[in-house]
């Protein structure tokens, strides 16, 4: 039997399964308030059998959002719509989570279908914020570098939004420190040229992450987990963009993030440069996943083009993640946690509703 349908219990919360549903925005939301379509979305996946839901990007701060379309929890007004949907996810037996994010010096810029770079001020848009006055690519909007005031605002705007996830439902959060977003952007060299206390040094460019991190967890309960984002390396070759952020920082990271009350790490990579050359291929962050699990006994999870039953199966079964994080085949096939269990000879839990089309072997759940 495979490890992929056992339970996995972090802190007071247990996964019915391994299979997570990555987070992925949608680009759909009005003034960062989530809809219908947020709820067929998250809640069609929490039917197809994931054990584990995680909203997109959800924005801290107005400023916050990729695009002025992204999810946000920056107000008590955004409460009572995620709410309705973490019933639903719950009410499927599956754990709701969701990735509290800053976009930083990516911020307000155009949805994927609505054209490329920067958002104008007049269409909508706004200036960003970043460690350091540094576009992300030529058609993106130029930062504003932060002040020291800025920063300190930081640990409690993702501290707040915590209690606001809290109060809507959420049993899981992710802080986002990957994908060249803002937590990221302190992290690497490449987006972070600051002279004072958060940049230059290692331990000053973990600086801000580790007090969002202590912030977060001073308000999240102790019986729920907290789990982190990490790109592993920025795929920077030697010269380019400066010194970069690699999988050795990254291993030293995650054990000062054990230390803070982190259970586990989703462990993605690049996003810090437009132009990175990245090998990808069938599983090709899983040894990242699996390093960092090895050298400092955190569970982690592994993501990126996962997409067959036996490859999940292999990355759980052979210790190389304790989770699978899926996503675009996830959007492909909306139930493929029941295929993948029929298909690895597990006896699916199917909704009681769908038993009529369900394999023989299907119990309902």
């Amino acid at each position: 039997m495979t490890k992929l349908f056992e339970p996995l219990t972090l802190r007071g919360v247990t996964l019915p399964n391994r299979i997570a549903v990555s987070p992925m925005c949608q680009y759909t939301a009005e003034d960062g308030l989530a809809n219908d379509w947020h709820l067929v979305h998250l809640g069609t996946r929490a039917v197809g059998g994931a054990g584990l839901v995680i909203a997109e990007a959800t924005a801290v701060a107005p400023e916050g959002r990729i695009s002025p379309q992204d999810l946000g929890i920056w107000s008590e007004t955004h409460i009572a719509s995620l709410a309705r949907i973490t019933a639903f996810i719950k009410s499927q037996g599956a754990v709701a989570g969701v990735q509290l994010a800053h976009a930083g010096r990516k911020a307000s810029t155009h949805r994927p279908w609505s054209g490329s770079g920067a958002v104008p001020m007049a269409q909508g848009g706004w200036e960003p914020v970043a460690p350091s006055a540094i576009r992300f690519a030529d058609d993106y909007p130029m930062p504003r570098e932060m002040s020291t005031d800025d920063i300190a605002m930081i640990p409690t705007l993702f501290a707040e939004a915590a209690k606001r996830a809290l109060a809507a439902g959420f049993e899981l959060i992710e802080l986002h420190a990957a994908h060249g977003y803002l937590l990221h952007q302190f992290l690497s060299p490449i987006s972070n040229r600051r002279t004072d206390g958060y940049g230059g040094s290692f331990d000053n460019r973990i600086r801000l992450l580790l007090e969002t991190i202590e912030a977060v967890r001073s308000v999240w309960p102790a019986q729920l987990p907290i789990i982190v984002r990490v790109s592993a390396t920025d795929w920077a070759e030697a010269g380019e963009g400066g010194t970069a952020w690699d999988a050795d920082q990254t291993v030293d990271l995650a054990r000062r993030m054990a230390a803070l009350g982190v259970d586990l790490v989703d462990v993605s990579s690049g996003g810090m440069l437009a132009r990175a050359k990245i090998p990808v291929g069938p599983g090709y962050q899983v040894g990242f996943a699996e390093r960092i699990k090895r050298e400092t006994g955190m569970a982690t999870g592994a993501v990126g083009m996962i997409t067959e039953a036996s490859q999940a199966a292999a990355v759980v079964d052979e210790g190389h993640a304790d989770i699978v994080l899926l996503a675009r085949e996830l959007l492909r096939d909306p139930y493929w946690p029941l295929h993948a269990a029929e298909a690895l000879g597990v006896s699916p839990r199917w909704p009681a509703q769908y038993l009529r089309a369900a394999p023989a072997t299907a119990v309902a759940r």
